[in-house]
């Protein structure tokens, strides 16, 4: 199976109508890695996979918007599928959390590592590589890498212009940016992109796809898509629930 990536949710800070926060779903040759798994998240992600068909969980930061159907997950893999050790990957911030919401704790349910910038490790055949990004709590953007069939993904997560998507490394296939706002937003301390912002972040660090998540809910698609394609230097994607990728 080619490397892959599925749109379970991508609102930006809040979910829009009918729709879902950031997660998104990295398949290849049988591996199933589900980055970011915010409300709603959970319930599309079942359309595609079977719960007990999920190998491991990264989750980028502790903002609820980005993992709080953890919770969900862990109920659903504790009383329904009655396993262990469900390997999930996150910041020590996003544990403290997860455990404080959590009856009776996270073990021996979820198998919890902790990971930090510049961090590497291997899920299945996929090599994840982790950058801390510029954002309000420690956040974790991340490369993931397909060495069988020569292929990469990369997710920003949330983060301000003062990161660069090529700490990641250059020429990565398909990147996951986020544009939570068009461009009248951006300003000292902001530490979100605009679609500006992630259209030449993505163009500078030789990106050869782009697709535009963590939308802000009622944004208009149009502007977003002209201005992030204007500051790409090609057409962009805009990413929408459901949508597929296949490199």
């Amino acid at each position: 199976m080619a490397l892959s990536v599925t749109v379970l949710g991508c609102s930006g800070s809040y979910p829009g109508p009918g729709q879902a926060c950031s997660g998104y779903l990295v398949r290849a040759d049988g591996v199933n890695v589900v980055l970011d798994l915010g409300p709603g998240a959970l319930a599309n992600l079942q359309r595609h996979i079977g719960l007990h068909e999920v190998d491991a969980v990264v989750l980028s930061h502790s903002h609820p918007d980005h993992w709080l159907d953890l919770s969900g997950l862990r109920t659903a893999t504790k009383y329904a599928l009655e396993r262990e050790g469900l390997a999930v990957y996150g910041t020590a911030e996003n544990r403290k959390l997860a455990e404080s919401i959590s009856h009776g704790g996270l073990n021996p349910t979820i198998d919890w590592h902790e990971i930090h910038d510049g961090d590497e490790l291997a899920i299945g055949g996929l090599r994840l590589r982790f950058s801390e990004t510029e954002h309000y709590v420690e956040t974790l953007a991340v490369r993931v890498d397909d060495p069988r069939g020569g292929r990469s993904i990369a997710y920003s997560a949330d983060t301000g212009p003062c990161w660069a998507l090529d700490r990641l490394g250059r020429g990565i296939d398909l990147v996951l940016c986020e544009a939570t706002f068009a461009t009248d937003e951006e300003g000292e301390g902001v530490l979100h992109l605009s679609a500006r912002q992630a259209g030449a972040m993505a163009a500078s660090a030789g990106a050869r796809r782009l697709v535009l998540t963590h939308l802000w809910p009622g944004g208009d698609p149009r502007r977003y898509e002209h201005i992030g394609s204007e500051a790409f230097g090609g057409p962009v994607e805009l990413a929408r629930t459901g949508a597929h990728y296949e490199l």
